[in-house]
């Protein structure tokens, strides 16, 4: 069972996911520009909004047949939103 960690400040909402695990997952070109990336020790990190490309990773999870849980994590001020925006040409070729 595969865990992540959900922020959540009082507006939004975001799931972190290693960018490596949605190319796997072949959605790495659906996710849209409302989500988030950082690098973190050399890794990038995409933060998944939760209103549209958190449902697209969960339905790839799922027809994939893989379980996940995650641990919520409220941030009153989340420095999220301040990291780059998501767009897929900027990690094309990128293969983790």
């Amino acid at each position: 069972m595969q865990n992540y960690t959900f922020y959540e400040d009082p507006g939004h909402g975001w799931l972190e996911v290693s960018l490596k695990e949605l190319i796997e997952l072949g959605i790495a070109n659906a996710i849209s520009q409302y989500s988030y990336v950082k690098m973190k020790q050399g890794t990038p990190f995409v933060y998944l909004e939760e209103d549209c490309d958190y449902s697209t990773f969960a339905d790839a999870m799922a027809k994939a047949g893989k379980q996940y849980k995650y641990e919520s994590v409220y941030q009153e001020n989340t420095p999220i939103r301040h990291y780059m925006r998501y767009h897929p040409m900027d990690w094309a070729g990128f293969k983790g």
